[in-house]
């Protein structure tokens, strides 16, 4: 009985809208029996599969059953305190609950960063935008390459741009929201499996409504991941298209300074415009080199985390 009464309080106090489910549960039990069709208008998908889960319901022989009906009554007339309190924290954190995945909202900055991300795409292929975006960007340039190698800009570039990646993933990105999603699928799957194998079609029935209702948090996902993915492309895009535009990269395009080879692991000196890696230029292989590194130094040093951990 401590056992059931347990799990009925650590439900009401992790999510105060049970106590009405459990309540639910006791008054359409008939013969000690319910079913999912007897209660589905009442509660979610995502609570009859909690209550399977959690053994408060087990398996009974038309359909489910009480663990303990008592010790379930005497959980709920004891937590109501406790279900109060539990509320106030519940909103507190909402962040990291899964129902409120689909929640993130951009921002007209956001939409705004997206739209001119989306218009410098063109200086990739159109000579005109690529000469104006590089010639701006380069007298903002002009101190750091009067001073310094092309190759050491190139380096300085790769560090500010995996600088501000890491921060704006970190910042921009909700890793608890995000791992909240991925526990709850690994949840599912885990109960899915469970009932598979004890030949529970009933549960199996509510925990397939509850996956296709998590499936549509995948719009939430794509939405928290791609937002700060926009403003790293919106800092990024003009130091590709100024990279260009020195080197003289493109159709009919010419290097607007004079570069000396360059020295790469494993491949030697090569021309900036040369193939490194298949068809792959050493200015491009040379950006990306000192990227991946700088961003792995910048995680560790500020202890950064950029991808979700579900708990």
């Amino acid at each position: 009985m401590a056992r059931t009464e347990e799990k009925v309080r650590s439900l009401v106090s992790e999510d105060s809208e049970m106590r009405s489910a459990v309540e639910t549960v006791l008054a359409r039990s008939e013969d000690g029996e319910v079913k999912w069709v007897d209660v589905k208008g009442d509660l979610t998908s995502g609570q009859w599969g909690r209550l399977i889960e959690r053994g408060v319901l087990v398996d009974g022989d038309s359909g489910f059953r009480l663990a303990d009906e008592s010790a379930t009554r005497a959980a709920l007339n004891g937590a109501g305190e406790s279900a109060t309190a539990s509320a106030s924290t519940t909103s507190s954190s909402s962040s990291t609950d899964p129902d409120e995945i689909e929640g993130t909202t951009w921002s007209i900055y956001d939409k705004a960063a997206a739209l001119i991300t989306v218009s410098l795409f063109a200086g990739y292929s159109w000579a005109p935008m690529r000469n104006l975006v590089g010639g701006t960007f380069d007298l903002l340039l002009s101190p750091l390459i009067s001073t310094l190698p092309f190759f050491a800009v190139v380096m300085v570039l790769a560090l500010a741009t995996g600088l501000y990646s890491t921060l704006l993933q970190a910042n921009l990105m909700n890793m608890d929201k995000m791992g909240a999603y991925q526990e709850r699928m690994k949840d599912i799957q885990e109960r899915r499996k469970d009932a598979k194998e004890r030949g529970d079609d009933d549960a199996l029935d509510a925990i397939q409504e509850e996956q296709m209702e998590a499936m549509g948090d995948q719009l939430g996902m794509f939405k928290e991941q791609f937002r700060p993915m926009v403003w790293i492309m919106f800092l990024t895009i003009p130091v590709f298209l100024w990279m260009y535009w020195a080197v003289g990269v493109g159709g009919n395009a010419e290097a607007h300074y004079t570069l000396e080879s360059i020295v790469l692991p494993l491949v030697g000196e090569r021309r900036w415009l040369d193939q490194a890696v298949g068809p792959i230029q050493v200015w491009i292989v040379w950006y990306f080199l000192c990227s991946m590194a700088f961003t792995q130094i910048i995680r560790k040093g500020l202890n950064i985390q950029t991808t979700p951990s579900a708990s």
